[in-house]
């Protein structure tokens, strides 16, 4: 099992807590103030996590500018309550930041398939389709 430090147990828990926030505020129509708390939360937790330094790295690489200015900048525009247009623009900013990332988090999935009761679990829900 890996251990985390209690800087790395509150990162968890800050970046928990602001993916609920997030979907909380996408769920009561894009209130601003829960997107933009929940961003705030989002951001402080990966910081606590990965560290300050690795963090700025990781934002600040060559090839992920791109990324980082829509994601950033869509952090900007939530907090300026204009929630709609900026969580699209920190959408495109994630998907382009976590771009080399999806095809591991996609090799994981597949292979939940494997673990015997989740793998009898899936096959009976991907057999039994019904023609509505």
């Amino acid at each position: 099992m890996v251990s985390l430090t209690d800087f790395q147990r509150i990162g968890v828990g800050l970046v928990g807590f602001g993916l609920f926030f997030l979907l909380f505020g996408m769920l009561l129509y894009f209130d601003s103030v829960l997107l933009a708390f929940g961003n705030i939360l989002f951001l402080s937790g990966l910081v606590f996590i990965i560290g300050f330094k690795r963090t700025f790295t990781f934002f600040f690489q060559r090839p992920k500018m791109k990324g980082t200015s829509f994601f950033l900048g869509g952090v900007v525009i939530v907090l300026m309550r204009w929630p709609l247009l900026g969580m699209l623009l920190e959408a495109y900013g994630f998907i382009n930041l976590f771009r080399s990332f999806f095809p591991v988090a996609f090799g994981f999935l597949g292979s939940l398939a494997n673990i015997p009761v989740l793998g009898k679990l899936l096959q009976k829900v991907g057999d039994s389709s019904s023609m509505v």
